[in-house]
């Protein structure tokens, strides 16, 4: 694991601290979104800011992307290695109205959006709504 994490920062041109290294653990770990306040629920002694500027590093060197899931919570997801975060390469969003957990549906592409002359896409956020296979059960 020591060794994906290296290999991911080092990937993206982020200098390695224990703290980096602990939260990109998390977020390999898990299997949907994580919000701010999960993390610390997580990290019990970690400082909030710190955290958030841990975050806020990975988002700008495009390890992970924020996710406006519409539950008044930004939540976080591990980009794919490949990503540079532009809109052709941006995913539909999935939040489970059971559960309330947000997953990135990687292989569900944004459809393209044409837009009026002199209008230019800067970010696009799709989010569908229902319930994940896990409460479907």
């Amino acid at each position: 694991m020591k060794k994906e994490i290296d290999n991911k920062l080092n990937s993206k041109n982020i200098k390695p601290t224990a703290m980096r290294e602990l939260v990109l653990q998390v977020l390999i770990e898990q299997k949907t979104a994580i919000s701010l306040p999960q993390l610390e629920h997580k990290f019990e002694k970690v400082d909030k800011a710190t955290l958030y500027r841990t975050l806020k590093t990975f988002e700008k060197n495009k390890l992970i992307h924020s996710i406006d899931d519409g539950s008044g919570t930004v939540k976080y997801a591990l980009c794919q290695d490949t990503c540079e975060c532009m809109p052709e390469e941006l995913h539909v969003h999935f939040l489970c109205t059971k559960c309330n957990q947000t997953l990135c549906l990687n292989d569900f592409p944004i459809p393209s959006i044409s837009l009026p002359n002199n209008f230019s896409l800067e970010s696009v956020n799709m989010v569908v709504k229902g319930v994940c296979s896990n409460c479907k059960k």
